[in-house]
């Protein structure tokens, strides 16, 4: 693909920076703070690959990384996009005029196969899978293509195809990983499913394996090419290298494809200076409207040459690994990376007990302070000073849940009885003229609020069921909310004002 000329370079940097105006408004109306960290650190000039994690706000984290870039560094980004969402319309056209790159993603066109899989002998063939009422050469198992087993707890299992062997066997390229995984595909072992059978005849003739789903193989050629060019034209791309959104408290493994992006550009031009540049996405409640987020950049990362040699003469698995690992260890210093809901929690709540009294701390120390208290707590957890701490502060934070108040609340305890009703006095009056002020607005706008609940709900259900990831599908609930705002709030504005014409016009 040629590259564009300079006025078509011009038209698009003007639509570029348009689009993005509009959508900084709409995201500084949704977030009450939206506070960058670091941003020094980016590269002025040059190629860049900037690889945002943990991906918390399905289409709201890529605004805020342009949004961030642009205005501090004076940069443009394109984003790598999952070509299932350019097929949404509204969605589609917007992420065409930014100069989003689509990216067939597997998982989003796996189906169910006919049959039963299993792992014949874990120890001595990990990689031998055997059917049974399936026929693997009937064209939908491909090499490169993906096993998917059913979802546990949010989990599924996947694994690459390396060569099809006949109608009732397959060999993979890594074997299936995890307890759970196994116990599926254990041989003789079919769970709870015995397909209309008595309990006897299931004792006598067990299921073997489990029920699963194909996805094919997606050739990324055409997205390298695009990716190539827009670094060898010393621009920048923004990845999001877990694959997907989701919202869980810790990051999930990264895609190889950003390293063979990086190594790639650099064995095609050894002299384009591509450097990878590590962005935490930090929010507070994202899925809530006036949350808080930062956005912090680490240091950037430049490809050591020996690693590109490595990957040039065809030894690509071990390079691509090393630099997966090293932007992994990158987006650690970035990110929160808790364990679990609980830990997460539990680091928050002694945060805000540490937190000295009567004093705001700024965003950015709050984030920091976290992310030591997790590193030590993941250091010393098992010292028993450390887990008699964690039970009285979780025992402490239970306590504040049932009693629905929050840590700063308390303070109000020590106040004299006559401060007490006069700041409740005070506040009721506030709250009542508020509002008496608020309240036309609120009655003629509640549709965009019911309707932007309701709709964002119902659409974190169908990602939920889709995903093989997500808990409870936040992630996609804000950017339900402000899509449904998008086009209800101008609606309704339309049909109050036309309303209001005729109304006048009738009555003048």
């Amino acid at each position: 693909m040629a590259p564009p000329s300079k006025s078509q370079q011009r038209t698009l940097a003007i639509i570029y920076d348009s689009f993005l105006w509009l959508w900084t408004v709409i995201i500084d109306l949704f977030f009450r703070e939206i506070h960058p960290r670091s941003t020094w650190r980016i590269p002025r000039t040059g190629p860049v690959i900037f690889v945002a994690a943990p991906h918390a706000n399905q289409f709201v984290d890529p605004l805020i990384l342009m949004r961030v870039v642009r205005a501090d560094a004076k940069r443009r980004i394109a984003i790598l996009i999952a070509a299932k969402s350019m097929k949404r319309k509204f969605i589609g056209w917007a992420a065409g005029l930014m100069q989003s790159v689509p990216v067939g993603r597997a998982l989003d066109d796996k189906k169910p196969a006919e049959g039963r899989i299993w792992l014949p002998d874990a120890e001595e063939e990990p990689y031998k899978i055997l059917g049974e009422g399936v026929d693997f050469t009937n064209g939908d198992f491909v090499k490169g293509g993906l096993l998917v087993l059913p979802s546990v707890n949010n989990v599924a299992a996947n694994a690459e195809i390396a060569e099809v062997v006949s109608e009732t066997e397959i060999r993979l390229k890594k074997a299936f990983k995890g307890n759970v995984a196994m116990r599926q595909l254990s041989a003789g072992d079919g769970g709870s499913e015995t397909n209309g059978m008595t309990k006897g005849e299931f004792k006598e003739k067990p299921l073997r394996g489990t029920k699963f789903q194909v996805a094919p193989h997606i050739d990324q050629g055409a997205v390298y090419d695009a990716v190539f060019q827009r670094l060898h034209e010393g621009g920048c791309i923004g990845i999001f290298p877990e694959g997907g959104s989701h919202d869980r408290t810790e990051l999930l493994p990264l895609k190889p494809g950003l390293a063979i992006m990086a190594l790639g550009a650099l064995e095609k031009d050894p002299d384009c200076g591509v450097t990878i540049v590590p962005v935490g996405m930090n929010y507070f409640h994202a899925h809530k409207f006036r949350s808080r987020c930062v956005i912090e950049f680490g240091p950037p990362i430049s490809i050591d040459p020996e690693l590109v040699e490595q990957y040039r003469s065809g030894n690509k698995r071990d390079p691509v690994g090393k630099v997966l690992e090293e932007v992994t260890e990158a987006l650690k210093a970035v990110t929160l990376q808790a364990p679990d809901y609980e830990t997460l929690m539990l680091v928050q709540t002694v945060r805000r007990l540490y937190n000295p009294q009567g004093k705001r701390l700024p965003l950015p120390m709050i984030i920091e302070l976290q992310r030591r208290f997790l590193l030590g707590f993941e250091k010393y957890k098992d010292d028993d000073r450390v887990k008699k701490i964690k039970k009285g502060v979780m025992e402490y934070h239970k306590k504040l849940m049932q009693l629905n108040i929050r840590d700063h609340q308390l303070s109000y305890a020590k106040y004299p009885w006559w401060k007490v009703i006069g700041v409740f006095l005070f506040r009721a009056f506030k709250l009542a003229g508020l509002a008496l002020a608020s309240g036309p607005g609120v009655v003629l706008f509640s549709p965009v609020f019911v309707g932007g609940k309701l709709i964002s709900i119902r659409k974190a259900r169908e990602a939920l069921a889709a995903s093989t990831v997500k808990i409870q599908a936040r992630d996609v609930i804000a950017t339900w909310k402000i899509l449904v705002s998008l086009a209800l709030a101008p609606t309704l504005m339309i049909i109050y004002t036309a309303i209001g014409t005729y109304w006048t016009y009738r009555n003048r």
